[in-house]
């Protein structure tokens, strides 16, 4: 009986030891640490004098719009100029589906300083890729508007992310041009930007930059994160802290962690996606990074996989979870001294002492610095938590 009891509690210590150094592999794999200090601090934390004279980066800012937006965009060019670009007079690409009524042309034309550039988005690129099967994505799409999904239900919204994720970059109007910075109608800056972002980010050797992020709407993107971890293990693509960032680690020991890859916003290792992802209605970005071989294979994954229609993956989680996967943290820059609205949030340029973004709900604001020039942030807005800006701000 002895021998046998031995072999017994042998077995056991061996199956123990093995499901605890899976866990310990699974960690090791996939876990980049924080850097010790952000690497990524503002450009400036106080107003400039504007260098009108300096030589300007080739590029331009981009409106998605519709021709009954003019008033939304009337607005954000108004806040816009005032704020910035009254001294640096950079062009403005128009982009819509269909073709700009004349009204729309001429009400912003008085508004905006630099050149203006208007231009149609082709079925091309608008519309069904031939991967897709229309009938199945028009059931898909009529039970996600049942669900309550955002925009679920609307063929032109997840035709706009698909353009957003994937093409927006070839469209000829932006072809010229290397850097981007994306506005949307209805917008407003609160504070004065001094400076040249993309004098900044080219001199400090920037890819990507945002001013907010959160949390995405689960129900959009279920499989999502699952296709993009798996073409990261396909492809063999070495972790960064960013990725680690968005992820939950499972420290469920192997083989238990088999039960949760089936799960939603989880990879086969079933580990968790936290959901936190960069808001891009503002992005400001190098273009060159989404036109690299790198992006355009993903994004040719990700089309073909069909999830743009199927279910409705957005944009903002596509480049940021690509940023995640493709570039090094360094290379993406929070605008922590830029104040912005976009309803029903708003981000405002506080610090922590310790460089945090402050939960102002908990926070008081004299108990904090203020950074940026001449802000005025809104008062009958709410502030975004800061939960995910914390997380992904490296």
């Amino acid at each position: 009986m002895f021998p046998r009891y031995r072999y017994f509690l042998a077995t056991i210590c061996f199956a123990t030891s093995a499901l605890f150094v899976g866990t310990f592999i699974n960690t090791y794999n996939f876990v980049e640490s924080r850097p010790s200090r952000p690497p990524d601090t503002p450009f400036y934390i106080s107003c400039q004098v504007p260098n009108v004279d300096a030589p300007r980066e080739n590029a331009t800012f981009l409106m998605l719009a519709r021709n009954a937006e003019l008033d939304g965009a009337i607005r954000s060019l108004t806040s816009l100029e005032e704020q910035f670009n009254k001294d640096f007079h950079y062009p403005i690409v128009f982009l819509n589906n269909v073709a700009w009524d004349q009204n729309f042309i001429h009400g912003v034309q008085m508004v905006a300083s630099g050149i203006t550039e208007f231009g149609v988005i082709g079925d091309d690129m608008w519309g069904y890729p031939s991967s897709i099967d229309q009938v199945k994505a028009r059931v898909k799409m009529d039970a996600q508007a049942a669900d309550g999904q955002y925009f679920g239900g609307n063929e032109s919204y997840h035709h706009m992310c698909r353009f957003y994720s994937g093409m927006f970059y070839d469209h000829e109007l932006l072809q010229p041009y290397k850097w981007y910075w994306r506005i949307e109608p209805d917008v407003r800056f609160t504070c004065a930007i001094t400076y040249d972002p993309f004098v900044e980010m080219a001199k400090h050797g920037k890819i990507y930059g945002y001013v907010q992020a959160l949390w995405e709407l689960g129900d959009t993107v279920p499989t999502l994160f699952r296709k993009i971890s798996d073409y990261k293990k396909i492809n063999q693509i070495k972790t960064t802290a960013l990725w680690t960032a968005m992820i939950n680690f499972s420290i469920l020991p192997w083989p238990f962690r088999l039960l949760l890859r089936s799960s939603r916003h989880r990879d086969t290792d079933g580990n968790l996606w936290n959901l936190c992802h960069f808001f891009n209605n503002f992005e400001i970005a190098d273009m060159d990074f989404y036109r690299s071989t790198a992006y355009r294979n993903l994004f040719k994954f990700l089309d073909n996989d069909g999830g743009f229609y199927y279910e409705r993956w957005g944009d903002a989680p596509v480049h940021s979870l690509a940023a995640a996967l493709l570039l090094n943290p360094t290379q993406i820059h929070h605008f922590s001294d830029f104040g912005y609205e976009h309803a029903p949030f708003q981000y405002c340029p506080y610090l922590s002492n310790d460089g945090s973004i402050p939960d102002l709900s908990k926070t008081p604001p004299e108990d904090l610095s203020l950074i940026g020039c001449n802000c005025e942030c809104n008062k009958d807005l709410d502030v975004l938590q800061p939960v995910c800006l914390n997380k992904l701000r490296l």
